[in-house]
């Protein structure tokens, strides 16, 4: 099974779940959960961004090179699940901000 999609795919989903991050985070419609990546936010978008798509860059680059393994098709399935959940929060959130939810 060639995992190029959806590895890009998670790479996708990584890129818009940093990038909404900071977008309601900074506009304080609503915190990160993760104590470390709210630390680095603190510090910066700029170092927040590059700590979480770096992170994302190496799993990528880890799952594309075990590709024929299939602990990495495992963990594309469980990669795509978590950001899948994930992005469904951070649409639930934006209906919240924009009181569509309330």
């Amino acid at each position: 099974m060639n995992l190029w999609k959806p590895i890009s795919l998670l790479f996708g989903l990584n890129v818009v779940d940093a990038v909404v991050t900071v977008l309601w985070v900074r506009n304080g419609w609503a915190e990160e959960g993760n104590f470390l990546m709210a630390s680095l936010l603190d510090v910066g978008v700029a170092p927040f961004l590059a700590i979480k798509l770096g992170m994302g860059v190496v799993t990528c680059a880890v799952l594309l090179y075990g590709s024929d393994n299939w602990l990495a098709k495992i963990g594309v399935r469980l990669g795509l699940a978590a950001y899948s959940v994930a992005i469904v929060s951070h649409i639930l959130t934006g209906f919240a901000v924009t009181g569509y939810l309330s």
